[in-house]
């Protein structure tokens, strides 16, 4: 079965600071997968990587069996031009830190944008599929409402919306939860467990311990630009084998 994601030696560097030193994972269709680590580990520019918005400068990374970025042809890779990125791109729902939402739509008119804009699909079939997914993330009452109308869980959610609104294969979550006031991180990690069990395939980056316990089928523990560690929450959390795991644990739980 192929993997839905799947990296092999990736590097990266920025300047002469080596970011990524050879990342090797698989992440399977419909698993959930939660990145930990601290702050500078690399974590985010791994997920970067996975959709092209960081270039890879050594190793293998694909989506779905096929090169992100890249065309194969026999054993060399050709970089794509940004069109046929922007293809791929399709087929992959990012969520960041910030709601990133446009200011002067609604919150339906968010959700709707992409899939006019991009996929070319008729208002009225967008416009259907974005109160469906608003209804879904528990904010069908405020299609209307402008983003600034809505508190900062209520903006994550509407951007989770507008992820799902591109039918895509894979999510990505950049630490969701981070910007957000403490009483409104549930409503987020929510609507995140619930897409979990309806088996989207999901990558997540987090400092929510407890939603990677319970949610998670697939726990990595990286620092210092590699994976320490990576198995089931109950072992790498709750059984750590490496000192530096058990060391950022004790800080974070």
């Amino acid at each position: 079965m192929t993997a839905m994601v799947k990296s092999e030696g990736v590097h990266k560097s920025f300047g002469h600071v080596e970011v990524l030193k050879g990342i090797d994972l698989e992440v399977q269709n419909g698993e959930v997968f939660c990145l930990l680590g601290p702050s500078g580990s690399g974590k985010s520019t791994f997920l970067r990587c996975i959709n092209h918005l960081e270039k890879i400068d050594a190793g293998r990374l694909s989506v779905d069996g096929k090169p992100i970025g890249y065309r194969e042809v026999g054993d060399k890779l050709y970089e794509m031009r940004e069109k046929e990125v922007a293809a791929q791109r399709r087929d992959i729902g990012m969520v960041f830190q910030r709601f990133n939402l446009f200011p002067h739509m609604t919150a339906l008119e968010n959700v709707m944008e992409a899939p006019v804009q991009v996929r070319g699909e008729s208002k009225a079939v967008a416009r259907d599929r974005a109160a469906k997914l608003l209804d879904r993330v528990g904010l069908g009452d405020r299609a209307g409402n402008y983003p600034a109308q809505l508190s900062g869980g209520q903006q994550q959610r509407v951007a989770i919306a507008r992820a799902l609104a591109m039918q895509p294969k894979l999510m990505l979550f950049d630490e969701p939860t981070s910007a957000l006031d403490p009483e409104l991180v549930g409503e987020v990690l929510n609507v995140m467990g619930d897409l979990a069990a309806e088996g989207m395939t999901m990558i997540v980056v987090t400092h929510e311990i407890g939603f990677a316990r319970s949610v998670a089928d697939t726990v990595v523990f990286m620092d210092g630009g590699v994976v320490v560690e990576s198995g089931a929450p109950g072992q790498v959390i709750d059984a750590p084998r490496h000192e530096r795991t058990k060391s950022f644990l004790s800080k974070v739980l």
